[in-house]
């Protein structure tokens, strides 16, 4: 899995920004700073829709860039944005779960709509992205 570093902006009275220093064109914003991961992952996934996604830079190559360093100093701050990319490729795993577990799981994605891969797949997702 591959982390972006993002630069988070918020000027008073607005919403949160966040830009990726290595992908000039993505961002994203949100009124609440607990729906900036989430949009900045969609951001991410968007983009990669069409474009070849470069090798993320470390936080300490982006933290060292004068222009970065200057945002810093006017009250932006840095954070790691997860990005899974979805190669369509398919692999079989073999997992266990305890009995009642399974059951409950088998329920929550028929109640989606999902398949219990597709629900497991789901989940893991969204936990590892809230990390």
């Amino acid at each position: 899995m591959k982390y972006f570093i993002a630069i988070v902006h918020k000027d008073k009275g607005s919403a949160f920004g966040i830009s990726f220093p290595d992908l000039p064109s993505v961002f994203s914003a949100a009124d609440e700073e607990e729906d900036l991961i989430a949009n900045a992952i969609e951001a991410l996934r968007l983009w990669a829709e069409d474009e070849t996604l470069p090798m993320p830079s470390s936080y300490d190559e982006i933290s060292s860039r004068q222009d970065i360093r200057e945002q810093l100093a006017a009250g932006a701050f840095l954070t790691r944005i997860p990005f899974i990319e979805d190669t369509t490729r398919t692999v079989r795993a073999n997992v266990t779960f305890d009995k009642g577990m399974l059951d409950a799981i088998d329920r929550a994605a028929k109640e989606r709509g999902l398949t219990r891969s597709a629900f497991l797949a789901s989940a893991a997702r969204k936990e590892i992205e809230a990390a």
